[in-house]
């Protein structure tokens, strides 16, 4: 094998998947086809578990400049909007263009306990993310291959044969498909990939406007759909109800972008330099499984769907650390029976979820008089305590649980970051990227239990604050509990450890 992966994209989604991989000593070549990194205008925001994601693997003080110079430039547009200004409420989100307020959530709510650092993460430009990525990609030693295009690949029982664009051939264990939503890989592949045709144009820019200064800040519905301004300076997002673009791929001019401002917003607005723009619909789809054979697919290869909720970025970088280790435990020999395929298990679900999410806001968005009466009823709802708590959840993506065996509540969830007496936190102890199990209570059979998988699952003994009732923790290197006791018990212990870190050495 001249490569153990190869993974066919360079954005944050195959980056973040390099990285789990090399961390793990697993040999990662990553091809992307284009030059430079795409400097389009795309996702503004991440969520609070693809925070966490970064922060377990110490990538949180690279992304706090970026954050606070974004949160700056936020509160001086809504000042310049008549609102906000240093200090004032942040949105925690919106349903189809509805805003809540972050004063409205109840964030002492169980769902939110023990976020940790995470929680400063919010407001950060894919770009950002994806330029962060890259470097410590490097720094771990990924090969990262730019102009470099995937034309073709042959797969046998034994790996891939990756054919590139100028002719090389590349002899892979494992092909990811991280290749964005016209994913080559997954069409040459043959995944299935059902779902609903567009109904919508959406164009979103920076550009610099004349003549909206008189606009209000926020989500607006117009005439045939509706339109944002903001949050951050010189941004517009404008979506219509009337069918998909005729060419998707055609360049976004100064005059489309002012036309359909002007169509939904009903002002005399000029458009007089962009930035960068781009065209989406609301396609919605996902492949049926994201793995056949030796080739699997992550991010927007294996699902596409509009941007309304802000869950796309979000949901390739759960795919990517999900995948990473279950793959690295795969080539390297240790993997159990079915680890590869829990990937889409796990996952498969929480890409349906934000499918029928992003459905349902379409459907929510529209301009006719019963849709305009649905949507002032789910306003209502969403501006009360619980309405307001449940929609941060959602977004924040703590809701999120994996069906795994087990007996404790936590079984499934995203491992909350315990506060240790010694001061550090339980992200603080996951930066390379393996599992950990977490001895609450100086139980010696605990780390006698685990004693045959050392070099897959790391011990630590140290006292929980704010936690008494645990007093073991087995938590996966992608950060889930896969088994949690309060008892001193070490029942199910050695099963969790088997199930998922395969035979003891």
């Amino acid at each position: 094998m001249n490569r153990d992966v190869v993974i066919s994209g360079g954005g944050p989604v195959g980056l973040m998947l390099a990285c789990e991989l090399r961390l793990a000593g697993v040999d990662v070549l990553v091809v992307e086809r284009l030059p430079e990194p795409d400097q389009t205008i795309k996702a503004g925001s991440v969520n609070l578990t693809t925070a966490e994601a970064f922060y377990r693997r110490g990538l949180l003080p690279a992304m706090d400049e970026v954050v606070r110079q974004n949160f700056e430039k936020i509160q001086e547009f809504l000042k310049s909007r008549g609102g906000g200004g240093p200090g004032g409420p942040i949105p925690v989100g919106h349903f189809a263009g509805i805003m809540v307020a972050s004063g409205g959530v109840d964030f002492d709510d169980p769902a939110f306990r023990d976020v940790g650092p995470a929680a400063r993460v919010v407001v950060i430009q894919q770009q950002a993310v994806e330029a962060i990525l890259a470097e410590r990609a490097t720094e771990l030693g990924v090969e990262i291959r730019r102009g470099a295009e995937l034309t073709g690949f042959d797969t046998d029982d034994d790996g891939v044969t990756v054919h590139l664009a100028d002719g090389e051939q590349v002899r892979a264990g494992w092909l990811v498909g991280c290749d964005g939503g016209r994913s080559f890989v997954r069409k040459r592949a043959g995944f299935a990939f059902p779902g609903t045709d567009p109904a919508i144009t959406g164009r979103q820019a920076m550009a610099e406007f004349e003549g909206a200064d008189g606009l209000p800040a926020g989500w607006q519905h117009g005439t045939g759909g509706l339109y944002v301004l903001g949050p951050m300076p010189g941004r517009a997002l404008i979506v219509e109800f009337d069918g998909p673009p005729e060419d998707r791929d055609a360049p976004v001019t100064a005059q489309e972008l002012e036309d359909s401002l002007r169509r939904v917003s009903g002002a005399d607005i000029r458009v007089k330099k962009v930035h960068s723009a781009t065209r989406f619909t609301d396609n919605a789809r996902q492949a049926t499984t994201y793995r056949l054979g030796r080739v699997l697919l992550a991010g927007d290869a294996a699902h596409v769907h509009s941007p309304f909720g802000g869950q796309g970025l979000n949901l390739g970088i759960g795919d990517a650390v999900n995948l990473g280790w279950k793959l690295a435990a795969t080539i390297r020999g240790w993997a159990p029976e079915g680890l590869l395929d829990s990937y889409t298990t796990e996952r498969h679900p929480i890409g349906e979820w934000v499918l029928e999410w992003t459905r349902a806001q379409v459907a929510l968005m529209r301009s006719d008089v019963r849709t305009k009466a649905l949507r002032q009823v789910m306003s209502d709802l969403l501006h009360t305590g619980d309405g307001a708590t449940y929609l941060a959840k959602k977004l924040s993506g703590v809701l999120h649980r994996y069906a795994l065996e087990g007996d404790h509540d936590l079984t499934g969830r995203a491992a909350p970051d315990f506060a240790f007496a010694d001061g550090t936190r339980l992200g603080e102890h996951l930066h390379d990227g393996k599992a950990l199990l977490l001895d609450l209570a100086e139980n010696a059979a605990l780390p006698e239990t685990a004693r045959g998988w050392a070099g897959r699952v790391q011990v630590l003994t140290a006292k929980c604050v704010g936690e008494p009732a645990l007093t073991g923790v087995l938590v996966r290197p992608d950060g889930h509990i896969a088994w949690a006791t309060e008892d001193g018990s070490t029942t199910g212990l050695e099963a969790a450890l088997r199930r998922w870190f395969g035979e003891p050495a």
